[in-house]
């Protein structure tokens, strides 16, 4: 009686011959996906709030001649980007959350 040889692979390493595979979930869940849409709608509305007129545009239309100070507004230069920067830290922890199975 001849022996069979057995071919071996990197991925099956450590396991056990009657070992029956487990099942592959998805590594998000469906509070991962939930947190992704939280941070992407904050990180969208950051990006809207820094929108508006540049420094020489008055009535929607350029005149060289005028300086607009509301460029400086605190929603374009403060609140605007907090809210882009807490959109992608919610972005990251939503990567980073474990799903409970």
């Amino acid at each position: 009686m001849a022996q069979k040889i057995k071919k071996f692979s990197a991925d099956q390493y450590g396991k056990k011959e009657n070992q029956p595979e487990k099942n592959q979930e998805f590594y998000f869940g469906k509070q991962n996906f939930k947190w992704m849409i939280i941070g992407l709608v904050i990180t969208v509305l950051g990006f809207i709030l820094m929108m508006g007129p540049d420094a020489n545009t008055v009535d929607g239309k350029y005149d060289p001649n005028v300086w607009n100070e509301a460029i400086f507004s605190i929603r374009r230069v403060r609140i605007a980007p907090l809210m882009v920067i807490g959109g992608f830290v919610i972005q990251i922890f939503a990567i980073l959350k474990r799903n409970k199975v």
